[in-house]
């Protein structure tokens, strides 16, 4: 017997300088607060790919040597959907900031101040996996009823 899944995905790529990560300071939407550049995977381009071009698009900057940190995946089994983030990390970049990107303002913020910015928890959850050894799987299901993260499964290797 087969279903149908509903699959999205899309990327993050939290952009390193020595002490400092930049975020967007999103103020819009539904989804308010600092995040990491990233968004949805346009078929049939590859993961890395997408997350470059979205760093490029809402950063100006342009980054190489991504480095895989985990995924964090949705799974939604009344709807059938399963949306997977995949992870990466980058120290190297180039380019100049743009000032006005439509998601969000681009910033450099000290690592150690980044747990007190305000930041949706899936955001804040994994952000400090991205400077430890290894990777992480964080698989978090749904709550319909409440549209809000439901259990939450975290797996480190």
């Amino acid at each position: 017997m087969s279903e149908k899944i509903n699959y999205k995905f899309w990327t993050v790529c939290l952009v390193r300088d020595n002490d400092k990560v930049l975020l967007l300071d999103r103020q819009h939407d539904h989804f308010k607060g600092f995040i990491p550049p990233g968004g949805k995977v346009e078929f049939p381009e590859s993961f890395v790919e997408g997350a470059i071009r979205e760093v490029k698009e809402e950063t100006g900057l342009e980054v190489s040597n991504l480095i895989f940190k985990g995924i964090y995946e949705y799974v939604n089994p009344e709807k059938n959907d399963r949306y997977i983030i995949f992870n990466y990390i980058t120290n190297d970049f180039k380019g100049e900031l743009i000032q006005n990107s439509p998601e969000g303002k681009p910033v450099w913020i000290k690592i150690n101040e980044v747990n007190h910015l305000p930041m949706q928890k899936s955001i804040k959850r994994r952000l400090p996996l991205f400077f430890e050894e290894g990777t992480f799987e964080f698989q978090v299901y749904w709550d319909n009823e409440n549209e809000t993260e439901g259990e939450v499964t975290l797996r480190r290797t």
